[in-house]
């Protein structure tokens, strides 16, 4: 038998095999998503924001000294030498 016959078959023995294959996945699959369907979670539960204990204001200068001690500490540097002149929420 000529090379390129044999070279010709043999390539249409491999696409027959892959063929079969893909097509015997995807019949696992099929029947995979009959037996077990996929089952969305329910959607988690809106949160609502708690009473606060404390006013808005003074919780407010907690969060301003709590972001300048870790700004300072971060620069290196002392609090008194770092002035925060703007602080705007995400």
């Amino acid at each position: 038998m000529p090379p390129l016959l044999e070279a010709i078959q043999i390539s249409f023995l491999a696409m027959i095999v892959i063929f079969l294959v893909l097509g015997i996945l995807i019949g696992v699959i099929k029947v995979l998503v009959h037996f077990l369907p996929y089952v969305e979670e329910p959607a988690p539960p809106v949160r609502t924001q708690s009473p606060v204990a404390a006013t808005g204001a003074f919780q407010e200068e907690d969060h301003i000294a709590a972001i300048h001690a870790a700004l300072a500490h971060h620069l290196g540097k002392a609090p008194q030498d770092i002035h925060i002149q703007h602080i705007t929420s995400l």
